[in-house]
């Protein structure tokens, strides 16, 4: 990772005493909006010797991508077929095979992230920046399985001494990781372009941005971008391809997510959509916690509340959706479970900074 120009700094502490604040309740509407999250990519120190196994079929990946018929429904973008067909073909052995030795620091990974309301596949960034590597240096002086350089490092809290260096820490990495994600997140809305962000700074995206008359779909500003960085992106939704077996939220663009979840959304079949009501809800609200109180199956309240974590995480807001038993239910205890809702991610800040 380039080192990166400066830009608003939210801690964790900051940015829970935040969405603490941002918690006035409940106020109900007739319509669902939804709020849209997007795609994220990163640096590759991925070494050669990785690179095995050419002779993988790509049809059913192929067929899964485009067409839509893994469980995200996510696709594959045409721009992005190519690449991700030759990297899948290159990397896939080596990747499958890291799944084993790299389970506990996966598990670490995602609890931070999700501690964070960030998508749990941004962990593949880490995977590209450094093959989860805790010593890994990159050519350009990034070190540890997040690629930090010194000056970021020290800006999302990480030491750095003589005698000590968080940036080989796999938990206090990963922790500024979700930090610093969250700040690009703030600033574009658009995991596609946090990714790019990540590899080359938020002052090399803003020129493409620039230089492509306003957009803000990475595949319109990809070639105003460094090859490096255009690259990376394609990386980290080649590595989300070979791990999940599918795309998902974090390898569309902003405008293909709110498709994706439009699409989601009109699963709710017509009864469904009676029986059911939607409050817009304010507050870091967390789906485990209200799921103990509703007694509500986690896949069926995905389905009424695409992206919940993540978006409330992010945005502070979210048009809830329930069945009205359930909602009845979760308006009587709203507070009580908002108030447990912080408590439960401060008790996991607390434990995972330890």
């Amino acid at each position: 990772m380039r080192k990166l120009k400066q830009i608003t700094i939210l801690g964790v502490t900051g940015f829970l005493l935040v969405q603490v604040a941002r918690a006035a309740g409940i106020e109900q509407t007739n319509k669902n909006e939804t709020v849209v999250n997007d795609t994220t990519v990163t640096n590759d120190t991925l070494q050669k010797d990785q690179v095995t196994d050419s002779s993988k079929d790509f049809k059913n990946l192929y067929t899964a991508a485009v067409m839509g018929d893994g469980v995200s429904g996510a696709k594959l973008n045409p721009q992005a077929i190519s690449f991700v067909q030759n990297y899948i073909a290159k990397n896939e052995k080596g990747f499958l095979a890291m799944k084993d030795w790299a389970e506990p620091y996966f598990d670490l990974m995602d609890k931070i992230l999700a501690k964070h309301g960030l998508p749990v596949e941004l962990k593949y960034l880490a995977v590209i920046e450094s093959g989860l590597k805790y010593n890994k240096k990159s050519w350009s002086g990034a070190v540890g399985p997040w690629a930090f350089m010194p000056a970021a490092a020290r800006e999302y809290g990480l030491k750095i001494s003589g005698k000590k260096d968080e940036r080989l820490d796999y938990a206090k990495s990963t922790e500024a990781a979700a930090r610093l994600l969250t700040d690009f997140y703030a600033k574009y809305h658009d995991w596609l372009l946090v990714i790019a962000a990540y590899n080359s700074g938020p002052g090399n995206v803003d020129r493409a941005i620039r230089k492509s008359g306003g957009s803000k779909d990475f595949w319109v500003i990809q070639n105003y971008l460094p090859n490096e960085t255009m690259n990376h992106v394609k990386k980290f939704i080649g590595a989300h391809y070979i791990f999940e077996g599918e795309g998902g939220i974090t390898t569309v663009t902003k405008k293909e997510l709110k498709k994706l979840l439009e699409e989601n959304a009109a699963q709710l079949s017509d009864e469904e959509m009676n029986a059911s009501t939607a409050y817009k809800i304010k507050g870091r609200f967390n789906s485990t916690i209200i799921l103990k109180y509703i007694e509500m199956d986690a896949k069926d309240f995905s389905r009424y509340n695409p992206n919940f974590d993540n978006e409330i995480a992010l945005n502070g807001v979210y048009e809830l959706r329930l069945p009205k038993k359930a909602m009845n239910i979760f308006v009587a205890k709203r507070y009580h479970i908002l108030d447990e809702s912080i408590n439960y991610l401060l008790q996991s800040s607390n434990s995972s900074s330890k």
